[in-house]
């Protein structure tokens, strides 16, 4: 039996940060993007951690421009991807809890759909998430909401938490390490003030349907590779969303298409 751990399947710093392993380790399948993915997380927080001391003012602009609002989301779309790269400024936890997550869930995906198609499933989960901010503002009717501003990698992680459950379901594999993960993130909002749920919830159900199409999807794609049905159905999903997100818009308080 195989020794229980919460970081299944993780690399190590070594294998990370070597270059000539780096090449290796792209050759062989191995989860290098989920490394990319989380250096560029961190390098990004630590321009904002800086920028709060030093220049207060680039610190303001930076999040004005990446932070995902539903107000201005239609009218700024980039913000549907710049904002899963930011972190709160001086939240040590924030950017580390996202990454050790990021790093417990990613390599076992990496390794079974392969680069591409999991940095496909990490951006579309991504957008699902900001989608979710969108519905709730749409189906409420406080305005605060419309111009309550987030970021974070946590609707793109949800989106692997689903994935993750669908392709462990499905091989019959131990959930245990998984549904610790998803338990203490679906808790996360009890606990902790200003914890965007609504992009968690968006980035699961988003992930969770690309997994599953991939899994079960039509008999005619199923002769496709991983990445072919990948790009079909997360195309698929993108229509969708922007779809969602077109509807819920009508009920800007600005009006429609700012």
């Amino acid at each position: 039996m195989a020794r229980f751990s919460l970081f299944p399947d993780s690399p190590s710093l070594r294998q990370v940060f070597s270059a000539r392993s780096l090449r290796y380790r792209w050759r062989i399948g191995e989860p290098v993007v989920t490394g990319a993915i989380i250096l560029a997380c961190v390098a990004v927080w630590l321009c904002e951690f800086l920028f709060s001391f030093l220049w207060p003012r680039g610190l303001q602009g930076m999040l004005n421009f990446g932070a995902l609002m539903p107000l201005t989301a239609v009218r700024e779309p980039w913000t549907f991807v710049t904002s899963m790269f930011l972190h709160e400024p001086r939240s040590i936890f924030h950017i580390g809890f996202n990454m050790i997550t990021l790093w417990c869930v990613g390599p076992f995906l990496e390794r079974l759909m392969g680069h591409w198609p999991y940095l496909v499933l990490y951006l579309v989960s991504g957008i699902g998430g900001g989608a979710g901010m969108m519905v709730w503002a749409a189906l409420t009717t406080d305005s605060y909401n419309w111009m309550t501003a987030c970021y974070g990698a946590s609707g793109a992680l949800f989106g692997l938490f689903a994935g993750c459950l669908a392709v462990y379901r499905k091989m019959r594999e131990d959930l245990r390490s998984m549904l610790i993960w998803m338990g203490i993130n679906f808790l996360l909002p009890v606990v902790m003030p200003n914890v965007a749920w609504q992009a968690h919830l968006g980035g699961f159900v988003v992930g969770g349907l690309l997994t599953m199409f991939m899994l079960d999807g039509p008999r005619a794609l199923a002769r496709r590779s991983v990445l072919q049905r990948t790009l079909i159905y997360g195309a698929a999903l993108l229509v969708l969303i922007v779809l969602v997100v077109a509807f819920c818009n009508m009920d800007n308080p600005l009006g429609g298409w700012i």
